[in-house]
């Protein structure tokens, strides 16, 4: 529910407010002086804050001016029973949204209200897309200027084939997506398919399209990517998954520019760039038969390989603090980051799951935080150093405090279930903070003996 903060040293006023937005199903909260509504504001940022100008501790205006100053994201409603042009001027001009004479109408408050919030999700949509927008490869090691290298010369010739190369998570897609905005297709759509994810008969009805009664379900003709993206860019992610009975036509897309649809008769031509991306070995797949080498060596025209996260950890501070802004602006939080320990543990962590890991592992401790630095406490076990047990036969095994360490399964077990409480036993929003499937944490809740007991 959307959340207000009343500021106003008024009873009757506070009353009438909190019992009008409480009946609008808005979360209430109030404050009687400027210090207090501070201190609020700055520890549970609602969406938004009602302001008297006249408190007891201070003038509304230096309230304003101090919620503003600590980044608070809400958006604030001057409210005074003693108005001026040059108040509501100043007001104005320090970044408040609105400016009221009491007794304000009930009605028309609401409504500004409703008009206010429309407008911050906007915005915070908008910063969103554009974020996802306007990438860029973040970071100042050798290996990302290297990289930065080879996105501008595929850039400048904006018809090669490019295949990306790199483990899962290393950011494939951001780096196909830089490609595309720098070059001269830019203006055209950038479309993308995940080739895992389809069966080969939608797989293939996605990338070529079909023509009405090509199939059971085909009821009208239906354009494909490639056809879609003309003078665009089609990113084929996964592609060593690419079905074998599919992979000659697009070779034939590479070699001719050219291809039917499912059921068609006609050739289309399109114009085209194709940048496909794995983090399976193709060359090994060539060898057992499961990929074709013809387009194997077509689309490695000019590979790319995109380094894992363990091999330029002196990006992660700078990572981390995209992130922190990147959720700040999400999550409406104004975090200021995460402790020096914390990160002393994140920049020391080796990454498996590369920058995708690192991306979720701040999403979910922002979630949880209450504070404005989020410490060590907040991260994932196995980052900050808690070592697997092994069972001998004489008891568990103790580390050099002679404690004794706990299993993993342990471990895991007592993570997901301090987070599906702390998420009020949320099992969708869990599996979203521990960036796993549902399913997947359905299957560890029953594996634990957990499923029931969340509470």
């Amino acid at each position: 529910m959307p959340s207000i903060l009343i500021i106003d040293d008024e009873a009757l006023i506070t009353s009438a407010l909190r019992h009008h937005f409480t009946s609008l199903t808005w979360d209430v909260a109030e404050a009687h002086t400027g210090e207090q509504g501070i201190a609020f504001a700055e520890k549970n940022p609602p969406d938004i804050i009602l302001l008297d100008l006249h408190l007891p501790d201070m003038d509304g205006l230096e309230v304003l001016k101090r919620i503003k100053a600590r980044h608070c994201p809400a958006s604030v409603i001057i409210m005074t029973a003693w108005g001026s042009i040059g108040n509501a001027v100043e007001a104005i001009k320090l970044g408040a949204e609105q400016y009221l004479v009491k007794p304000a109408d009930l009605l028309e408050l609401s409504t500004l209200a409703d008009r206010i919030l429309e407008t911050r999700k906007l915005r915070i949509e908008n910063l969103y897309y554009q974020q996802r927008m306007d990438h860029t490869v973040l970071g100042t090691s050798t290996e990302i200027y290297r990289l930065r290298h080879m996105i501008d010369l595929m850039a400048e010739n904006a018809d090669t084939t490019v295949l990306l190369l790199g483990e899962s998570g290393t950011g494939k897609e951001l780096v196909a997506r830089e490609i595309h905005r720098q070059s001269a297709r830019r203006e055209r759509p950038f479309l993308d398919i995940n080739c895992a994810a389809l069966s080969e008969s939608l797989l293939e009805s996605e990338i070529f399209g079909h023509e009405r009664g090509a199939f059971t379900d085909a009821r009208e003709q239906k354009p494909g990517l490639l056809e879609v993206a003309d003078n665009g860019t089609v990113f084929l992610d996964e592609i060593g998954e690419m079905p074998l009975a599919v992979q000659p036509k697009l070779l034939r897309v590479l070699e001719t520019r050219s291809f039917r649809r499912l059921g068609g008769t006609r050739d289309i031509r399109v114009n085209v760039r194709v940048i496909a991306a794995t983090n399976r070995d193709l060359e090994r797949a060539v060898r057992e038969g499961r990929f074709r080498g013809d387009l194997f060596y077509r689309l490695k025209v000019f590979p790319v390989d995109i380094p894992p996260l363990r091999e330029r950890m002196s990006d992660v501070p700078i990572l981390v603090e995209h992130f922190v802004n990147y959720y700040n602006a999400v999550l409406k939080k104004n975090i200021t980051g995460f402790t020096p320990d914390a990160l002393t543990h994140l920049t020391a962590y080796p990454w498996p799951g590369n920058v995708r890991e690192l991306k979720n592992i701040i999403e979910r401790a922002m979630v949880l935080t209450k504070s404005d630095a989020m410490d060590a406490g907040l991260l994932p076990r196995e980052i900050t150093g808690v070592q697997p047990a092994q069972e001998r036969e004489d008891g568990p095994l103790r580390g050099t405090d002679h404690a004794p360490i706990k299993h993993l399964g342990d471990v895991e077990k007592d993570y997901i279930l301090g987070v599906l409480k702390s998420q009020g036993g949320n099992r969708s929003v869990t599996a979203r903070l521990l960036g796993i499937a549902r399913s997947t944490l359905l299957e560890k809740l029953k594996k634990y003996g957990i499923e029931e007991n969340t509470e």
